[in-house]
């Protein structure tokens, strides 16, 4: 099994500088539509009690990239999948959970907070911990394999990606929030929409014009996916049950934790200056935004017919 994911570098994924441009700029609309539509004064009361928060932010931001580096050592993998799967636990929360914890019962001003936070702390959270974690994966596995595809890990390159790519978006959201509030409430919903509309259909054209490598590499990710994103729903609930926080809190922590930003990951991993869409990182990326999306709206639908305690 090793040597097949191993092979999976040899791949390069057709996705041309067009492409990548294009979904650049929508994910960056993605981000200024989720600014739009935050209003600050609903979590004042979630600031002045931040017990969830922290705990929600510790879970995501600091458990799953350490854990993440711990299952990808315990099982063993090929240096790309490993730091496919650092990567996207690096990354911030994906607005998807927004609706995937209001579907739920959840909290969802804590999920919109998580997101936003996340969000912003991006140009920090995910060059250090990608980096960190990487790099101690990599130390590892030259002990543990001796050979490996090279890969480096450029941490400003990285911090000036992200930076570019969510937070000044998302703080020219804020802006248009806070000095055209009417014009924010009313066009919210259309940017939003229009942005995550145009985003699936450029994935659906990378899937199109990679389909001859799309099953091949599914049938390889497909368990070591599955585990990743199991543990971090995992992460989210157990600790924020230690934390004895309420029913609807564990939820949302949950989702947040569970549900990560793999667009994000994805036009890292396809940025020539990174890593020129390394076929081990892009198959776990892309499997991500899939699998991420199944997994929430489930686990989600069972939820909405439980009550809150």
């Amino acid at each position: 099994m090793y040597d097949k994911l191993a092979a999976l570098d040899g791949i390069r994924l057709n996705f041309s500088e067009g492409s990548l441009f294009i979904l650049n700029i929508t994910l960056a609309i993605i981000m200024v539509g989720v600014a739009l539509g935050i209003r600050l004064k609903r979590f004042k009361k979630l600031f002045l009690a931040p017990k969830p928060i922290i705990i929600g932010l510790i879970s995501q931001l600091i458990l799953l990239p350490a854990f993440t580096f711990l299952l990808a050592m315990g099982l063993k993998l090929p240096e790309s999948i490993a730091l496919g799967m650092i990567l996207v636990a690096s990354c911030p929360g994906g607005n998807i959970s927004n609706f995937i914890s209001s579907m739920a019962k959840g909290n969802v001003e804590l999920s919109v907070s998580m997101t936003m936070v996340t969000t912003l702390g991006a140009a920090i959270f995910t060059p250090i911990n990608f980096a960190f974690w990487g790099n101690m994966f990599i130390k590892f596995a030259v002990k543990k394999y001796e050979v490996l595809t090279p890969i480096s890990i450029d941490f400003f390159q990285m911090l000036q990606s992200v930076v570019i790519i969510l937070v000044i978006p998302l703080i020219i959201g804020l802006l248009i929030t806070r000095f055209f509030p009417k014009f924010s409430i009313k066009s919210a919903p259309y940017v939003r929409n229009a942005s995550i509309v145009v985003f699936l259909g450029l994935v659906g054209v990378m899937i199109f014009n990679n389909w001859e490598f799309i099953f091949d590499f599914v049938k390889l990710v497909f368990i070591i996916v599955l585990l990743h994103n199991a543990l971090a729903i995992a992460t989210g609930f157990f600790i924020s049950a230690a934390a004895k926080l309420k029913k609807n809190d564990r939820k949302t922590i949950s989702i947040e934790t569970g549900i990560q930003n793999s667009g994000l990951a994805l036009v890292l991993i396809f940025n020539p200056k990174l890593f020129d869409g390394i076929g081990g990182m892009a198959a776990i990326a892309a499997w991500w935004g899939i699998w991420h999306i199944i997994s929430g709206l489930t686990i989600g639908f069972i939820w909405s017919k439980k009550k809150n305690r």
